[in-house]
């Protein structure tokens, strides 16, 4: 199959070139992202491989479908990108990749945590500038606190079961409950409840219409002041300004960010150069108390590999149920 691959970084053709030599697909990578404007890049492909800011909205698709696109092949686990309604409706197909590594976003998320917690980004700092007083580096034991998972598929139950090692409570919400959750010690809740009593939040749910913005303004106003908040899910659950005012007021202790839901302009590039036009980013950046990561939660030679693999086998079962073909076993 000829597929165009967008958005590509050198590591996406390394892993990408490396899985494909047992499916051997005619793959054309393209550093642009896929939008209205880059659509006709896709001219003559059957197939196109996304990634997480590539947009695939009604215009876009219909540019595609009109240029010979079949298959939509998304290297990622989220499909918010991308207007579903529409692309049945011009029969192209869409496939995922919806559990590459969940260990690498889970243990990203307690990384974040635990350098909240403890200042060590401070402390990394103040050392090498051969500062070594301990005056506001104080954080908390986890150690019986409580924690609330939003979201608890495989990314939030490997993140509950990781905070349950460090001996905390375990709260959590979701629209699914499922029993794995409760079988690891885990207490369902309703969101009231889990906002008010948490000492840390993290968010491991996907974005739809109704989980954006579910950190609004009023849901602020419900949290346990001091609250840590996590996020490396999908930047748009947060509403960014209303975290801003809620860091201000101290309602909100901390803020660690793996995602930002205005990111396509931002990250994976280099703009170490540029003057950043993002008032709202740039403002984030100036809390002591925020950590904002440009979307490497995702980032282990694991995780590249998997989605790479997926992703070609995906792209392959496509092509034989497309030609009638018995597609490969998973």
């Amino acid at each position: 199959m000829r597929v165009a691959v967008f958005s590509t970084k050198p590591y996406d053709c390394r892993h990408m070139d490396a899985a494909n030599a047992q499916h051997g697909h005619e793959l054309v990578y393209l550093k642009p992202l896929l939008g209205q404007d880059t659509a006709t890049l896709a001219a003559g492909f059957s197939a196109i491989c996304l990634f997480v800011n590539d947009v695939a909205d009604a215009r876009t698709l219909e540019t595609l479908a009109a240029n010979g696109t079949k298959l939509i092949a998304l290297r990622c686990a989220g499909f918010n990108n991308v207007d579903l309604q529409k692309a049945a409706e011009l029969g192209i197909s869409i496939v995922r990749v919806p559990a590459y590594s969940p260990y690498a976003v889970a243990e990203f998320a307690v990384g974040l945590l635990l350098t909240l917690n403890r200042k060590i980004h401070k402390a990394y700092n103040r050392v090498r500038e051969g500062n070594f007083t301990l005056d506001g580096l104080a954080g908390f034991d986890l150690h019986g606190r409580t924690v609330g998972v939003i979201g608890t598929g495989k990314i939030g139950l490997i993140f509950a079961e990781i905070m349950r090692g460090f001996g905390c409570r375990i709260l959590g919400y979701d629209m699914y409950p499922q029993t794995k959750f409760e079988d690891l010690g885990g207490q369902y809740v309703q969101l009231p409840e889990l906002f008010k009593t948490a000492d840390v939040i993290s968010l491991h749910c996907p974005l739809t219409p109704e989980t954006r913005h579910l950190i609004s303004e009023e849901a602020i106003a419900q949290i346990k002041p001091g609250v840590i908040l996590i996020n490396t899910s999908r930047g748009a659950l947060v509403d960014t300004e209303a975290v801003i005012e809620g860091l201000k007021s101290r309602q909100i202790g901390a803020l660690g960010m793996d995602v930002y839901e205005q990111e396509a302009n931002l990250f994976f590039e280099d703009l170490s150069c540029e003057i950043i036009q993002d008032d709202v980013f740039e403002r984030l950046l100036m809390f002591p108390n925020v950590i904002v990561t440009g979307h490497q939660a995702f980032f282990t030679e694991d995780a590249l590999i998997n989605i790479a693999e997926t992703t070609l086998l995906n792209i392959t079962n496509a092509e034989k149920i497309l030609n009638g073909e018995v597609p490969v076993e998973v």
